[in-house]
């Protein structure tokens, strides 16, 4: 899947959203927001982006030079996801080469979250405890149910 949308949250959070389709989503007030894509990977406050030889920027870089760096993941198709540590960071390998890479440096649990938004049920894979955990929220009527699996 190609990244189709990169933008930033709260702090230093980012957010990249995959695939082909992007979906409208509006808030509960009924406005509009960014849409989203098939699927979505969300970095809460350590990340990196790595060239072959170099780290291009992160989290830890002057916020004003992030867009160059976030600018360079549009239209590239992932080529890879692993995991690695013993508390697992996330790794995203795309076809131009670069990485996008998690890095918790505080204390607590790696802070990512790999959406799954293909059917109705929305699956999404994050770290809790020091594992990875599958999670799963599917709607009864109007009231969502969460399920880890």
């Amino acid at each position: 899947m190609p990244i189709s949308r990169v933008w930033r949250g709260y702090g230093a959070a980012i957010f990249l959203e995959f695939g082909r389709l992007l979906h409208p989503k509006q808030r509960r007030d009924g406005s509009e927001m960014g849409p989203s894509g098939e699927m979505g990977l969300m970095i809460d406050s350590g990340w990196r982006i790595e060239g072959p030889r170099s780290i291009l920027g992160g989290s830890d870089t002057e916020e004003r030079l992030w867009g160059k760096a976030l600018d360079r993941l549009l239209g590239a198709e992932v080529a890879s996801l692993s995991l690695a540590g013993r508390l697992p960071e996330i790794d995203i390998g795309l076809s131009n080469g670069l990485h996008v890479v998690s890095s918790m440096l505080a204390s607590g649990q790696p802070e990512w979250t790999l959406f799954d938004r293909r059917s109705d049920s929305r699956f999404w894979l994050c770290v809790r405890g020091g594992r990875v955990v599958c999670e799963e929220t599917s709607f009864d009527g109007d009231a969502p149910v969460t399920r880890r699996r």
